[in-house]
């Protein structure tokens, strides 16, 4: 089969990756956001899609817009038979999701109809959800409303951060998108609808919902943490000084919210509800370090508060 690639960050680098290893379809073409200036001095850097992609010998585009028609051209030319999309970043005009003879699939790292959107993996996490998965689905105009073809569930670990569940379920992706083009090529795929009485919405991600609220129960406040980490982290403040958070497990004591109950050989704090100990953490100008290495050189009382 034909396909045409899309997708952008890591995640659907992975899903590629499995496309490429497979050998099975030929592989027309990719299409990656444009490259963005990163780093101190700004630098052009390729997307992990078309980075993978040129090393695979892959013809990559780079379109500005999708929009009046300006790629119709490139599909014209490419004639793929099914287009896959992998959180490519930009919402598929009508002219693209008509196009193909099969259609366009998406891979979306939840279970829907829970947590469409933009960043489901680490809403999950927040969430508390004891496990997610991936959703393989035919696109429509909507926002991941599409019909859904196959799912693949995972168990979401106590102790794990969005960026381990993101390796998991990238890896896990693309053995289910192997699986949904054979399916499709074969004439299996069995579409079910949604039910939309169930979505929720997993809206992206901002640096601000980072700050900590140490009125919320320490369960609430080790699910934001380990949501947030790799980004946009778990912040708070202590003297004054902003503190990004790492990693916290859950702990005994109670005291008024933010209040350090215990700072001997561990920093504990108190929530709403229960408390938690913060096991790592980057003080403001300083490395990310254990907080006991952190307390070796530095005193912190009992009773001190963080927070604003």
């Amino acid at each position: 089969m034909k396909i045409l690639f899309m997708g952008t960050p890591e995640f659907a680098k992975e899903n590629l990756k499995a496309l490429c290893e497979d050998g099975e379809n030929e592989i027309v073409g990719v299409i990656s956001q444009p490259d963005k200036p990163q780093g101190r001095h700004m630098e052009l850097i390729p997307t992990s899609v078309k980075a993978y992609a040129l090393s695979q010998g892959i013809q990559v585009y780079q379109p500005e817009t999708l929009k009046d028609n300006a790629i119709l051209p490139l599909l014209e030319e490419l004639r793929p038979e099914l287009i896959v999309v992998v959180a490519y970043g930009k919402i598929l005009p009508e002219y693209v999701l008509d196009f193909p003879k099969y259609g366009c699939v998406n891979m979306h790292a939840s279970l829907l109809p829970r947590f469409r959107g933009a960043a489901p993996i680490q809403r999950a996490v927040m969430a508390g959800d004891k496990r997610t998965g991936i959703t393989a689905m035919y696109m429509e105009k909507g926002l991941d409303t599409g019909d859904m073809i196959m799912k693949a569930e995972v168990e979401i670990g106590d102790e794990q951060t969005s960026g381990e569940l993101h390796d998991v379920l990238a890896e896990l992706g693309g053995k289910v998108l192997l699986e949904t083009v054979r399916l499709i090529e074969g004439g299996e795929a069995k579409a079910e609808k949604q039910d939309d009485s169930k979505a929720t919405y997993a809206h992206m991600l901002t640096k601000a919902e980072g700050e900590i609220d140490w009125s919320n129960s320490a369960q609430e406040i080790k699910n934001r943490v380990r949501g947030l980490n790799p980004w946009p982290m778990a912040f708070t403040f202590l003297g004054g000084k902003r503190i990004v958070i790492d990693r916290v497990t859950i702990a005994e004591g109670s005291g008024e919210p933010g209040e350090v109950i215990s700072s001997d050989d561990a920093l504990v704090v108190a929530c709403g509800e229960g408390a938690v100990r913060i096991d790592s953490f980057k003080p403001e100008g300083k490395k990310k370090m254990p907080a006991k290495e952190y307390l070796r050189g530095h005193k912190i009382d009992k009773g001190e508060k963080l927070g604003r």
